[in-house]
C-alpha cells in the first residue's frame, strides 16, 4: 500500500466526483456559455458575498491575476517572507506584473497590522516603489497550516483603507481555515478585495481555483486570465468536480485535521524530533535534531511505502488529505513510533 503525504494535491477524484464530471453540462467558457462553470462561479461568489467570480486552471494563475488587477509595473506589494506568491509562483510577481515584493518577517507566515503599516513605502518618496497591495495566505503553507486571527486581518484591512491599498487573500487552503476556526466564508469576503480559493487541494478536485471580487476590481479579470493563457473551453467537466466537492468534501476536512494532530502527537514523543509547528489544520511541519539526517528519515519511510516532503535544513512536511484513509493512518502512526533515523 502506497501512502503519499507529500501534499493534498496528490488526491484522485472520488467515484461520486467522477460521475458528476461525466454528466456535466458543458459549453464554451471563453464565450461564458458553459453553464456548469457559470454555476460554480455564481455559487462561490455568493458564499463570499462578492459580485463576481472567475474559474482558473490553477491557484498560481488566480493569484497572479489578482496581483495584476491590483498593481501597475514598478509598484510594490507586501507579503510575509513565507508567502506562496513570493516563494512558489516562479517569480510571477516580477514576470507578469513588473512588481517588487516587500517581505515581512512574520510568525508562521503571519504578520501584524503594525508590521504591515511599517512596511509601506512613504507615498511621497518617489525614490522607492509605490506600495499598492497587501497579500496574505490563509492557511499558511510554509507556516505549517496555521490560521490567521480574523481580528488581525480586519486590523490590516484598516491599514489598507488608510493608505488606499488593495487587499488580496491567497486562500488556497481557506476551506481548511474555515472548518478549523468555524469562521464564515462571508466574513473573509467582507474583509478582502479579492480572494482566490483552490479546489484541487483539500477539496480533492483534479484541477482548478476560483478568484472572487467585486465588480470594479474584477472587471478586467477575464482579460488578464486570457493574457496569462487561462482561457478554457468545455471546462464544465472540471467545474462539476468543484460543485461536487462543495457539497461533499468541505466538512470532512475536520478528519484531515484530526489525523494531522495525531501525527503531531506521535512525533512530539520521538527523541529525533527537535520541534514541530503547532498543528491547526492538515499540515505537519517538523524539524529533526542536527545530528539526524533528514534524508535518511525520508528514505526509511519510503522503504515502508510512506512518502513525505523534505523542505531543507532538517525540516520535513506531512500533509493529510482526502485519500489518506484510516487504514493508512494506522500504518503511518505505527511506523513513526518505531522508525530510527540516523
Amino acid at each position: 500500500m502506497n501512502i503519499d503525504l507529500r501534499s493534498d494535491t496528490v488526491t484522485v477524484p472520488t467515484s461520486g466526483m467522477r460521475e458528476a464530471m461525466h454528466f456535466a453540462a458543458v459549453g464554451d467558457d471563453v464565450y461564458k456559455e458553459d453553464e456548469t462553470v457559470n454555476l460554480l462561479e455564481h455559487r462561490i461568489a455568493e458564499l463570499f458575498g462578492k459580485k463576481r467570480a472567475l474559474f482558473f486552471p490553477s491557484g498560481t494563475m488566480a493569484n497572479q491575476a489578482a496581483i495584476k488587477l491590483h498593481t501597475r509595473p514598478g509598484e510594490a506589494l507586501i507579503c510575509d517572507k513565507f508567502g506562496h506568491v513570493h516563494n512558489y509562483e516562479g517569480g510571477g510577481i516580477a514576470f507578469n506584473s513588473g512588481v517588487t515584493t516587500t517581505l515581512i518577517d512574520g510568525h508562521q507566515g503571519m504578520f501584524t497590522a503594525a508590521q504591515a503599516e511599517a512596511a509601506i513605502h512613504p507615498p511621497d518618496f518617489y525614490h522607492s516603489p509605490k506600495t499598492s497591495l497587501i497579500t496574505v495566505e490563509n492557511t499558511t503553507n510554509k507556516g505549517g497550516g496555521s490560521c490567521w486571527d480574523v481580528d488581525e486581518l480586519m486590523a490590516i484591512r484598516k491599514v489598507c483603507n488608510q493608505y488606499h491599498l488593495g487587499y488580496h487573500l491567497d486562500g488556497a487552503r481557506l476551506w481548511n481555515a474555515i472548518v478549523a476556526t468555524g469562521e464564515n466564508a462571508m466574513t473573509f469576503g467582507n474583509i478582502f478585495d479579492t480572494i482566490s480559493v483552490c479546489l484541487s487541494k483539500g477539496l480533492g478536485c483534479p484541477v482548478g481555483s476560483v478568484l472572487v471580487g467585486d465588480d470594479t476590481i474584477m472587471e478586467d479579470a477575464i482579460r488578464v486570465r486570457k493574457v496569462l493563457g487561462g482561457g478554457m473551453r468545455q471546462v464544465g467537466i472540471l467545474a462539476a468536480a468543484g460543485l461536487y466537492a462543495l457539497d461533499h468534501h468541505v466538512e470532512r476536512l475536520a478528519q484531515d485535521h484530526q489525523k494531522a494532530k495525531e501525527i503531531e502527537g506521535v512525533l512530539s514523543s520521538r527523541s529525533f524530533v527537535k520541534n514541530i509547528v503547532p498543528v491547526q489544520t492538515n499540515i505537519v511541519i517538523f524539524e529533526v535534531n542536527p545530528d539526524v539526517n533528514a534524508n535518511n528519515l525520508i528514505g526509511q519511510l519510503e522503504n515502508s511505502n510512506i512518502r513525505i516532503s523534505g523542505m531543507g535544513q532538517g525540516k520535513l512536511r506531512i500533509v493529510t488529505h482526502l485519500d489518506y484513509t484510516d487504514e493508512k493512518h494506522d500504518i503511518v502512526l505505527s511506523t513513526l513510533k518505531t522508525v530510527q533515523p540516523q
